[in-house]
């Protein structure tokens, strides 16, 4: 293992940043970009396309919210006092439950990690158990997949348990030394996450209150551009840290992180847009292959056949878009593509692949979501099931995404 994580790092030495683009302490950057006239085409386009789209449902989300309370005052189909309060108050909750649980992660990271895992399955049944109190269809279907889903994360638990020391380890390391301004950032990034989501469910309310065929397709969009958002803003840190890090571990050099945020805002902002729309993809129908393998085993030779098929397909995938591409986003200002396929190749030759599998810390991120996702459905769901249980449905799904986006920020 040591051989290999030295070529590992003798091989990234080798693409290191020209000198011409270090940027030394506290001054101006000096960001070379290098890439090709339709990459560069791409990254503008998705950029331009990512502003244009936030304009767009800003302002439908504000003729959503007038039309709505305009209609909520000529009738009692809707009622306004009843809808939004449980679902403000769990969005203010996704924030408050966020701060705390990165203040846990930074000073007790071994809690952290055994929180999370072992939490996390009873919140998503108790979430499960409010979906079944509430006794609509699509409820139901919601409460019973929350329940089998946090038995799977129990089993899961107790199979990695032997694991958690060395995801403790890697935290321990990510969160001793972290860049100037690193709270900072998180902060601005948590509270700038519940004023969007806040914003969103004004008009997700405004659409609800008329409840026409158009109304559900704007409520979906909604939830898109709200998905697509909240990735960005979690890739722009992402990128951002990756860079600062890069600089003080290859070139000894204390970057800024104030600047280091400005040129990824300034330049990389399209590649993290592609990034942000391409890895959930790419990284769910991985799990999901993952998965198949391992419920298909090789008894059957058809059901073997269609999972390594499948399987194929996803490892090709996850070849152009994954989330390790980020990092040379940051330090080589790289296409998203470009990064992801150099990145995974250099990966591939280190032999790290089967240790990324074996990584616990994207599941103890994804744990994190579900379990603040399923406070926030327990605080949304009982309020609204006390006061006006036909909203409840609607608003402990909502409230469930608004806390698993958050604190993945």
């Amino acid at each position: 293992m040591a051989r290999t994580m030295q070529n590992f790092h003798m091989q990234t030495q080798q693409q290191r940043i020209p000198s011409t683009s270090i940027v030394k302490r506290q001054e101006p950057s000096s960001i070379k970009i290098e890439a090709t006239v339709a990459g560069q085409f791409l990254r503008k386009l998705f950029q331009i396309v990512f502003f244009i789209q936030l304009f767009l449902v800003s302002i439908l989300v504000i003729v959503l919210t007038i039309r709505g309370l305009i209609y909520a005052g000529n009738t009692n189909r809707f009622h306004p006092k009843k809808w939004y309060p449980p679902l403000l108050v769990s969005t203010a909750s996704a924030g408050i439950v966020s701060f705390i649980w990165q203040w846990i992660c930074f000073h007790y990271p071994s809690r952290a990690i055994r929180s999370a895992f072992w939490v996390s399955p009873l919140l998503t049944c108790a979430a499960g158990i409010v979906h079944v109190l509430i006794g609509s269809p699509v409820s139901l279907a919601a409460g019973t997949i929350a329940v089998v889903s946090g038995l799977i994360q129990s089993l899961y638990a107790c199979w990695v348990n032997l694991r958690f020391d060395y995801a403790t380890k890697i935290l321990t390391v990510s969160t001793s030394f972290p860049p100037e301004k690193t709270a900072t950032f998180v902060t601005v990034s948590i509270i700038i996450c519940v004023v969007y989501s806040s914003f969103l469910v004004i008009g997700i309310g405004g659409a609800t209150a008329t409840g026409t065929a158009f109304d559900v397709l704007f409520i979906v969009l909604i939830l898109l551009t709200f998905t697509w958002s909240m990735q960005v803003i979690k890739n722009m840190l992402y990128v951002t840290i990756s860079r600062v890090r890069y600089m003080n571990f290859a070139c000894g050099l204390d970057m800024n992180t104030q600047i280091a945020f400005r040129d990824t805002v300034k330049y990389l902002v399209g590649s993290v847009c592609i990034g942000s729309a391409l890895v959930p993809v790419n990284g769910t129908i991985r799990g999901s292959a993952r998965a198949i393998n391992l419920v298909a085993g090789d008894t059957d030779e058809f059901m073997f056949s269609c999972a390594n098929c499948y399987s194929g397909i996803a490892s090709t995938l996850i070849t152009y878009g994954n989330r390790w591409g980020f990092v040379h986003v940051g330090v080589y200002n790289k296409g998203f593509v470009q990064a992801s396929t150099d990145t995974w190749e250099l990966l591939k030759r280190a032999e790290l692949i089967s240790l990324i599998d074996s990584d616990l810390t994207g599941v103890f991120c994804f744990l994190s979501g579900v379990a603040v996702g399923s406070i926030c459905t327990i605080v949304g769901g009982t309020w609204t099931l006390t006061v006006h249980k036909s909203y409840a449905t609607e608003v402990s799904i909502y409230a469930f995404l608004i806390g698993y986006f958050t604190v993945r920020d």
